[in-house]
């Protein structure tokens, strides 16, 4: 019998650290322990210098950010240069879509950096079937893993009675500010909220502050969370709220779904579709602005007694995820190489 040749894969994520986003922790470690497949992280020297037969981008406008101009500059030059390396080996790269578009606020030279990338991109990930990928490159569907044994091993406490909870990055995308008006015109004392997490800057922070102070039923922590701390506001909610602006492939809903606790987010076809899968009673739906009328509907839905115990996430098994990836892998390989290399800029 003839087997194939096992396939190394350079990932766009360094080595993960303990405020890593647990899926790329999980996806490392069961694409590692995938027969077949040879997986190595992120730095510039092994990126540049390396041999490998496939990249694997996840959040490209990564590698041409930083946190001063000097750095910004220097990380721009070397995907330049990341980018040159792929071009002349002809290794193919492999994206996988998190987000449907480029990050807003950036500069030209990052837009030209990224559209390089999206040219050079042989073959795409999706995370839903909803999620389009760019006319003329290869792709599949992989859905987004849950994130249950990596949050199993925390203190799962009961939640409280009334209780909304949000936890997670605050950017002005997911619509915290929103969620704190429409909560201070919830009425019932027996009503309350948490919010935690790191608002993207203090101009945000201070303005859920102001929302926040004329209410005290709510509970603001405008800090980072510890894994074990994101589960323990998740589960103290009877219902989890995502009030997003936007919404697409939300790893939040799945983190709140895998400690089984149901989530309030934006009415769209990929929510309806996550509602349609886990079951009824988990995932509700609101349209348009957030108001206290939703939430109090939510709270109502979710405190059916005809609700299942969990969510059902048996399609969003890791043990899938290996074989999957190393499909797309292999079959990006053996794709010839896209239009538009390096010499496109």
């Amino acid at each position: 019998m003839t087997h194939a040749r096992a396939i190394t894969v350079q990932q766009s994520f360094p080595e993960p650290r303990p405020t890593t986003n647990p899926y790329i922790v999980m996806l490392r470690d069961h694409l590692a322990t995938t027969p077949g497949l040879a997986v190595r992280t992120f730095s510039w020297r092994g990126a540049i210098l390396g041999r490998y037969d496939v990249f694997h981008a996840h959040w490209p406008e990564i590698l041409v950010s930083g946190g001063s101009a000097p750095k910004r500059a220097v990380r721009q030059a070397l995907t330049l240069v990341l980018l040159a390396k792929l071009a002349l080996t002809r290794t193919p790269i492999v994206r996988t879509l998190h987000n449907l578009h480029r990050p807003t606020g950036i500069s030209r030279v990052q837009h030209a950096l990224l559209w390089l990338f999206e040219r050079r991109t042989a073959y795409a990930i999706v995370l839903n079937e909803q999620t389009v990928p760019p006319a003329g490159i290869g792709s599949a569907v992989i859905p987004h893993g849950h994130y249950r044994d990596w949050y199993a091993r925390f203190p799962q406490r009961a939640s409280v009675s009334g209780r909304l909870s949000y936890f997670g990055l605050i950017r002005r995308y997911k619509g915290v500010d929103g969620l704190l008006r429409a909560f201070t015109r919830l009425q019932g004392p027996e009503r309350s909220l948490r919010v935690a997490g790191r608002p993207s800057s203090e101009e945000l922070a201070d303005e859920l502050r102001e929302l926040a102070i004329a209410d005290d039923r709510i509970d603001l922590s405008l800090e980072f969370l510890s894994d074990a701390e994101l589960v323990d506001v998740a589960r103290q909610g009877e219902l989890v709220v995502l009030p997003y602006r936007e919404m697409h492939n939300s790893g939040g809903a799945l983190a709140a779904l895998s400690v089984d606790r149901p989530v309030l987010v934006p009415a769209n076809a990929v929510n309806e579709r996550l509602a349609a899968e886990v079951g009824p009673g988990w995932v509700v739906q609101y349209e348009g602005e957030l108001d206290a009328d939703d939430l109090e509907r939510a709270l109502a839905v979710v405190a059916d007694p005809a609700r299942s115990d969990s969510p059902d996430l048996s399609a969003r098994d890791w043990d899938l995820a290996g074989a999957l990836h190393l499909a797309a892998y292999r079959a990006a390989s053996s794709r010839s190489r896209p239009a538009g290399g390096i010499d496109a800029i």
